[in-house]
């Protein structure tokens, strides 16, 4: 059985501004990539985190069946929220330890959701640091921005 990778990555022009989210996903077998599949996708006005959570959300949306994955990101916001921050959240009621609402509520609750059909291991790295695939990722959620880019500018 190959193990499942998904490397992903959210960026924006302005903050909030154009936005995209990349995630680049492939099955490997040791060494030796078996198969790949890029995904991206923006909006008009959003902001840098939560494009970060919308290309995590749709690695894992996109599985068609329950998998253990290896979910890469470089947004510590990400990684921090869904391996820690979350589980306070919830017990909260949705609410920070402030009592205040957590942002971004709609994508956390999404990914949580989405999160709970496979077995995932989150992992992070540094952004911007010559990972290959993290560039890779980041190439494809600036593609994602472009269109978005184009209409506001």
């Amino acid at each position: 059985m190959p193990d499942l990778f998904a490397y992903t990555d959210g960026a924006c022009s302005g903050n909030p501004g154009p936005g995209g989210w990349g995630v680049l996903l492939f099955a490997k077998d040791g060494e030796t990539v078996m198969k790949e599949r890029t995904l991206n996708g923006g909006e008009a006005e959003t902001t840098n985190n939560r494009m970060e959570l919308m290309a995590a959300i749709m690695a894992l949306e996109t599985l068609a069946k329950p998998s253990a994955i290896t979910v890469v990101t470089d947004s510590a916001y990400v990684k921090n929220g869904v391996t820690g921050w979350i589980f306070g959240w919830k017990r909260n009621g949705w609410k920070t330890s402030a009592k205040k609402p957590v942002k971004n509520v709609d994508l956390w609750q999404r990914l949580d959701e989405a999160q709970s059909r496979h077995d995932v291991t989150w992992k992070w790295i540094k952004g911007h640091a010559g990972h290959e695939e993290n560039e890779r990722a980041d190439e494809l959620a600036r593609e994602g921005m472009a269109p978005f880019k184009k209409a506001a500018g």
